[in-house]
């Protein structure tokens, strides 16, 4: 698995397979509307997302290590740098957590989906999808 191709992919919402088709249906991480809405397949390269029922549940866990990621570095910025008193750092740590739970969510489903799918460079070229073998 390749750091470059995971970012790329969790980046520019695309899919993990053949970072061609777009996983999520909005663009935009805060359009809390179609925060959650996903296209079914890949629209380029017809990869199916959801590969058995509930499978993003594992997705959570990534979410959580995110989550995780950020109460860390905001606790050493608290304690080496900041040194705001404790209401005041509960706050910012709250507020910063609740602001990036849009983008955590998509990061997570797009890292969870790069676990089971690897990038492959013969999906992303635009062929017959009858020359491919692969899973729908």
């Amino acid at each position: 698995m390749k750091l470059a191709e995971i970012m790329y992919s969790m980046a520019l919402n695309k899919c993990a397979r053949c970072h061609q088709g777009d996983v999520f249906k909005s663009k935009n991480p805060y359009d809390l509307t179609r925060m959650f809405d996903m296209h079914e397949t890949c629209s380029h390269c017809g990869l199916k997302y959801q590969k058995e029922p509930s499978f993003f549940y594992g997705a959570m866990y990534v979410s959580y290590a995110l989550t995780s990621g950020w109460f860390i570095v905001w606790f050493v910025l608290q304690n080496y740098v900041l040194n705001w008193d404790l209401l005041n750092f509960a706050i910012f740590m709250v507020a910063t957590i609740i602001a990036l739970s849009p983008l955590s969510l998509r990061w997570s489903r797009l890292i969870w989906l790069n676990f089971f799918y690897k990038y492959d460079k013969k999906y992303s070229k635009k062929i017959n999808a009858n020359q491919l073998s692969y899973d729908r």
